[in-house]
């Protein structure tokens, strides 16, 4: 009775809020111009006069300064593209900073020019467009007003696997270079009301050798590392007269290549080797049905090009959270996030045509529909995919609803998703939930969900299949901020669409946090204090799982270095014993230890960077020492070199028993130019006792046409088997060929 109760407080309340009105903000006039661009990579003709200008203040080192090299920015429009000028001029030529012509260059040694676009001026999301002195196309997607840092692990705010059709040149002048952009609005998403259409604008340039960037408007530092980023600090733009364009984009593709495979056998007393050859075919719709409204469609969908996730050891107890890289599943996704407690989400788009070990599964088909009708964001997507060995077909769906709601920083919305299986039970659940801007900088969110009962039939009156949190943070980088929350998680509360890392718990998290910025005469950008306790308890029993108390120190020079130290007391209630390899378990007990952990960032303004994480102290019963360290050596505008290790040492002296865990990954990357690149990585992970390789050749001349050559191999250690069999050479090895090629009605 008391679950019935809160699920109708909180859709009583999100209904309420979705009935307020919201209020506008000052917007910035864009003329439309009927004049015409010799499009050359230098805005000198008579169109670039008419154009709005906009001038750049410093966002780092030296807040609101004037910034240390001149900048000229211009953005107008004409019926099919809007138009972005700059001339990014250096009182020295000579220190431009040109280390890159790569596509999706993540890399912030290379002097950068860009601009952001929040095109439902929603304040949360918005799409970026950048590039290079070398002239590289970089967009990316923005979610979550850019809360998100990056991580190793590859969460984040920033989507650079989103793609769009757009174009770029730039050209060396005498005193620096320069840049025009040409972006279709047939690849924006936008509303339109009364003939006028409102969008977000974050211009940013980064000065590599003064580890500078500088920003329009002017986006205070205070609100973190991404601030210059966050869709809620853009300015309004507005424009008139834009027509709806609604191409079709239609993008066959074909793909030929062999498998081979070595397997052993269940008998464990032999590799059987399998040869596949494979030639197969497919095509992407997209329909843009109205201005702010979009259709996909795809048959027989291949992912061959995508990369590999990037191997990890895992000393939790917990699953480990792996980022969506296939393109389909890019556009407008932030549409379809559901959070939940710290990486877990109820739609998880690596749960369609992925089994649990990350291993293809064939997608026969689907559709998927995003953008906003009214004033709601809505998405919904449609996927089968097709029986592969214990795998059966399947049908995943989802369905997505948002708005705006009291101001521009407040939203309510709600999901279904659905899982449907030809051999398995039947899944579905449900959620509401709501984020609200209350004051300042302070925002409460909130959320509940339900998922059906084992079998599938019934979603349960009792708390069992519930989830539920709530939160109220203070989002500033200076002064005083926090962070209250607290969630439950349902024993039987399992979302077959989604990603839980935690079931069965319940708990709160506190965090107190004040920081600094020192200002224009210090060598210190900023630092800040922080406490943290955390706390889940199983739901089951009420044991506590885990407790996590102790302070934190952070600071960022000017210069770019980056370091970070905590001190932890931790107690860990494991209920159930589990293994961490074959030879190592941690057994069922409560386990309270100290342990600290250290990070340093390099400026990665520079050629060479590099992160680099310590952690050590009481582990369980035992001990663990992990060290990581992962540099980036841009060698020149055609080389790039990237690595990354990590090596965990564990030791339970009590009961005799001692792990050493490395994972190690080279990068290699050479572009020929910005249309033809060949890159190449090779990961080692001995807990798996596998080795992965890849390499990978691509031509793009134009966005939307592509050839890939691809390779792959994994090979055993000689280690991944203990019978006394010979491994064989490799355990699967593939190359593929595939081309696409879009045409556009």
């Amino acid at each position: 009775m008391k679950n019935k109760i809160f699920l109708k407080l909180v859709a009583l309340v999100l209904c309420a809020f979705s009935s307020i009105i919201v209020y506008g903000q000052d917007v910035v006039q864009i003329a439309k111009n009927d004049g015409t661009v010799n499009f050359d990579g230098v805005p000198d003709e008579a169109f670039w006069l008419k154009a709005k200008q906009f001038d750049l203040v410093m966002h780092i080192p030296n807040y609101e300064a004037a910034p240390s090299e001149e900048t000229k920015t211009y953005i107008s429009y004409d019926d099919n593209f809007l138009w972005v000028g700059a001339f990014l001029n250096y009182q020295d030529p000579a220190n431009i900073v040109s280390t890159s012509k790569k596509r999706d260059e993540i890399s912030k040694n290379p002097d950068a020019f860009g601009i952001l676009l929040d095109t439902y001026d929603d304040n949360e999301n918005a799409l970026a467009f950048f590039t290079m002195p070398a002239g590289q196309r970089i967009d990316f997607a923005v979610s979550n007003d850019a809360q998100m840092m990056p991580s190793i692990y590859g969460s984040t705010s920033l989507n650079y696997s989103w793609n769009t059709f757009w174009d770029v040149k730039t050209t060396r002048t005498s005193t620096g270079w320069a840049v025009e952009m040409r972006i279709p609005f047939s690849s924006l998403r936008f509303q339109e009301v009364n003939g006028r259409v409102q969008m977000g604008l974050l211009i940013n340039r980064g000065v590599s050798h003064n580890n500078e960037l500088d920003t329009y408007p002017a986006t205070d530092p205070k609100y973190g590392r991404l601030a210059a980023n966050k869709p809620s600090l853009a300015q309004t733009i507005e424009l008139a007269g834009v027509k709806s364009k609604k191409p079709v984009y239609i993008a066959p593709y074909v793909t030929a290549g062999v498998e081979k495979n070595n397997e052993l056998n269940d008998a464990e007393t032999a590799f059987d080797s399998s040869k596949d050859n494979k030639l197969t075919g497919g095509v992407d719709i997209k329909y843009s049905l109205t201005s702010n409204l979009t259709m996909d469609l795809t048959v027989n969908t291949d992912f061959a090009q995508v990369e590999a996730d990037d191997e990890q050891v895992n000393l939790t107890r917990y699953a480990l959270f792996f980022p969506e890289k296939r393109m389909f599943f890019q556009e407008r996704s932030s549409i379809f996030d559901f959070k939940l407690s710290g990486p877990s989400k109820l739609f998880y788009s690596r749960r369609i045509g992925l089994d649990e070990n990350g291993y293809p599964t064939p997608i026969l088909g689907g559709a998927r529909l995003t953008g906003r009708m009214g004033k709601w964001d809505m998405g919904f997507m449609d996927m089968q995919t097709q029986q592969k060995n214990e795998n059966p077909s399947e049908n995943f769906g989802v369905l997505r609803f948002r708005r705006q709601v009291i101001n521009t920083n407040s939203y309510v919305g709600a999901i279904m998703t659905s899982r449907v299986g030809a051999d398995i039970s039947d899944s579905y659940s449900y959620g509401l939930d709501g984020i609200f801007r209350v004051f300042g900088d302070d925002y409460v969110e909130v959320g509940v969900a339900q998922t059906t009962d084992p079998d599938g039939t019934d979603f349960s009156a009792g708390k069992e299949n519930t989830f539920y949190r709530a939160s109220w943070e203070r989002r500033s980088e200076v002064g005083f901020a926090y962070d209250f929350s607290y969630q439950y998680t349902g024993e039987k509360f399992d979302p077959q669409v989604g990603f839980l890392s935690k079931y069965a718990t319940k708990g709160p998290m506190l965090k107190f946090k004040y920081g600094w910025l020192p200002g224009e005469e210090s060598k210190l950008f900023n630092y800040n204090v922080d406490v943290t306790l955390y706390e889940t308890h199983r739901v089951t029993d009420g044991g506590l799982e885990t407790g996590m108390y102790g302070p934190g120190f952070s600071m960022t020079t000017k210069a770019g270095w980056y370091t970070k130290l905590d001190l932890n007391y931790r107690i860990e209630g494991v209920d159930i014993g589990f293994d961490l390899d074959d030879n190592v378990n941690v057994p069922a007990d409560e386990y309270k230890t100290y342990n600290a952990m250290v990070s340093l960032m390099s400026p990665v303004s520079k050629p060479l960077s590099a992160t680099v994480l310590m952690t050590g102290g009481q582990f369980y019963d035992g001990n663990n020492i992990t060290a990581t360290v992962q540099p980036i050596y841009n060698l020149s505008a055609s080389l790039q070199f990237s690595a990354y290790y990590n090596f965990s040492h564990v030791v339970f002296a009590d009961r005799n028993q001692e792990m050493n865990a490395h994972v190690g990954r080279l990068k290699f990357l050479y572009m020929y130019n910005t249309k033809l690149s060949l890159s190449s990585f090779i990961q080692f992970n001995s807990v798996n006792d596998v080795m992965v390789s890849n390499f990978r050749l691509r031509y793009n001349p134009k966005e939307g046409n592509d050839l890939y050559l691809v390779y792959n191999e994994i090979r055993p250690s000689k280690d991944y088997v203990d019978n006394g069999l010979d491994e064989p050479k490799f355990l699967n090895r593939t190359i593929q060929v595939k081309y696409v090629y879009t045409f556009q009605l």
